[in-house]
């Protein structure tokens, strides 16, 4: 999602639009699912170019959904906004009716908004309390597990969350300066915990850290197979689900998950024919933003943009 605007404040580039809008053409008519609307840019580009659509925006982020509701508030019934988790998806579709959808998209990671607002907590950039929570209501915060987690819970968020390679020295470090009191002291103990030279290449060495810790907050790769096994569920013929990653945790939870719904279930080598597959996946298997727009949008390098369809009922 890195990377839209109306609304004071939210202003979000975004990531592979056209590309996306290219994939979502042959769905039928229906309700198109926006599992994580942001400020509304890929669901106002979708409504534009399709008539036969109804958008539904779901976010837990209720800065996200004014966003949303601003950009969006010219098309009246053609949409609808609902604060929720992506994987409520399909208790949320049901309440407009029905429990089968045209395709959906997902848009994971955090959007240029959140990050930029230091008081959301979310980066290493901009100094504020130790928040990270997309939803302001979640019980959980960063602050929680920086400054009350032991030193191996803290390491295996960063192993596990980020593939943070130096995470036993750093959940060390963390635990010793106890207690932390806001982001910029964060990064700061972060960054000692690294060796000089590693500190040289990579980026900024405290943003695995934040991003472990704010997929922890969330709870983002715990929730995001169900979430999407969900909407695959819902797809409706020549239906279409699309998911932009921008880390290898998502993208291997959505790959693994593509997989599995579109391998056969015929045992190799018996004389029959396969059992035909509901679902087929669209080639390349991984999209990837091309030169223009990382030129225009440098977070979105990390980007893979993923597509299936149900091809049979």
């Amino acid at each position: 999602m890195v990377g839209e605007s109306p609304a004071p404040n939210f202003e979000h580039i975004p990531v592979m639009l056209a590309e996306v809008v290219a994939l979502v053409a042959p769905v039928p008519a229906g309700i198109f699912v926006d599992a994580t609307v942001g400020g509304g840019s890929h669901s106002q580009a979708i409504l534009d170019a399709y008539p036969h659509l109804e958008v539904l925006g779901i976010d837990r982020d209720p800065m996200a959904l004014e966003a949303a509701a601003s950009r969006l508030s010219s098309y009246g019934s053609r949409v609808n906004l609902v604060r929720a988790r992506f994987d409520e998806i399909a208790s949320v579709v049901q309440t407009l009716g029905t429990d089968e959808i045209s395709g959906f998209l997902f848009d994971l990671g955090v959007s240029s908004p959140q990050l930029d607002r230091g008081e959301r907590g979310f980066s290493f950039r901009n100094n504020g309390p130790l928040d990270m929570r997309m939803d302001p209501d979640s019980a959980l915060n960063a602050n929680d597990i920086v400054n009350n987690w032991p030193v191996g819970e803290i390491a295996e968020v960063l192993r596990r969350n980020a593939d943070e390679r130096f995470a036993g020295r750093i959940a060390s470090a963390i635990v010793a300066a106890r207690p932390i009191a806001d982001t910029a002291e964060l990064a700061e103990v972060t960054a000692s915990a690294i060796p000089a030279a590693a500190r040289r290449t990579g980026g900024h060495p405290a943003k695995r850290t934040f991003q472990a810790l704010r997929i922890a907050v969330n709870s983002e790769l715990e929730i995001l197979r169900p979430a999407i096994a969900d909407a695959l569920a819902g797809l409706a013929p020549s239906g279409r689900g699309l998911v932009l990653t921008y880390h290898s945790g998502e993208d291997k939870i959505v790959k693994d998950l593509f997989r599995t719904v579109t391998a056969s279930i015929t045992p190799p080598g018996l004389p029959v024919d396969p059992d035909p597959q509901p679902f087929a996946l669209l080639r390349p298997p991984a999209r990837k933003p091309g030169a223009d727009e990382l030129e225009l949008n440098p977070r979105a390098s990390s980007a893979r943009l993923r597509a299936i369809e149900r091809v049979t009922a």
